[in-house]
């Protein structure tokens, strides 16, 4: 069986990975808890014949660096072959950056874009990959049989760059409009609470299908704000121009809801109301 590194475990990464560098505490709790192996970075580069970097967009770059180094200071001594799968919600222009960090090594590399929820009973989300070499992105593609769902995307044109480009096309429109949802009901609270609770009433009576999609999508959310604030500036930079400031904005929003978590905490119970309410209302109809 090939060994894989994943990085970090996250509530996505620790249901694939026997391998794992130092995290923070929580992390390490997850590592354990999917019985994961703890190694330096130098140990990660010279035991795994696949590296999935599952990280917040702002770590991307920084942890692709220190492979890099890592495996520029082992030369000879680094067993082949290697590759680096860069699985993270990032733009075709950065994850074209971290795949000329390796250029001219021995280090191969594939572009990824995981699109769905952590792995779950028989659920696997999907790992949509792109390549400039079609027989490392078979070789990845292959890694289906031991639990990866790997979907790789052929034809002209295609290599690095693509997979990201779809990630950032998807999570623009499903994470794109949960900050939509996050925005316009904390605007309608800021107005009056009675002017939120009237939005809410209105979209059960004309708008059920989006006030459904706001109840599921905002709660989980909330604790994942601080990873879809890179997200957005990324997709911004894809989306580029003045196009893009839609997303600037929404990156905004998370920020805020970030800061509300750590703080005051009246912004998330405010959220928390509303889908409360909503969902109360829904039941009493029923």
């Amino acid at each position: 069986m090939p060994r894989l590194a994943v990085v970090a475990a996250g509530a996505m990464g620790s249901a694939y990975t026997p391998i794992l560098t130092g995290r923070s505490e929580g992390t390490q709790k997850r590592a354990q808890d999917a019985g994961m192996i703890n190694v330096t970075i130098d140990e990660l580069v010279l035991r795994s014949d696949w590296i999935l970097s599952i990280l917040p967009p702002r770590d991307a770059v920084s942890f692709a660096e220190k492979i890099q180094e890592a495996a520029a200071k082992h030369g000879n001594a680094l067993p082949s072959p290697r590759t680096f799968v860069d699985c993270n919600a990032v733009s075709p222009e950065t994850v074209k950056r971290i795949a000329g960090l390796f250029a001219g090594t021995s280090i191969e590399f594939v572009d990824a874009g995981i699109i769905g929820g952590p792995p779950k009973d028989e659920y696997n989300p999907t790992f949509y990959a792109s390549a400039e070499d079609g027989k490392i992105l078979d070789e990845f593609t292959a890694l289906s049989k031991y639990g990866l769902k790997v979907s790789p995307l052929k034809g002209e044109g295609v290599g690095v760059g693509d997979a990201s480009a779809l990630k950032m096309s998807y999570a623009g429109i499903t994470k794109g409009t949960t900050g939509l949802y996050t925005t316009m009901v904390l605007a309608a609270h800021a107005s009056s609470p009675a002017t939120a609770d009237a939005l809410m009433r209105e979209l059960q009576m004309s708008q059920p299908v989006l006030l459904n999609r706001l109840v599921k999508t905002v709660p989980p959310m909330l604790p994942k704000a601080y990873r879809w604030i890179g997200e957005m500036e990324e997709i911004a930079d894809f989306v580029g121009g003045s196009e893009g400031d839609v997303y600037r904005g929404i990156a905004k929003v998370y920020e805020r809801i970030e800061k509300s978590i750590a703080g005051d905490q009246e912004d998330m119970e405010t959220l928390t109301n509303f889908v409360d309410k909503a969902k109360n209302s829904k039941q009493e109809s029923d």
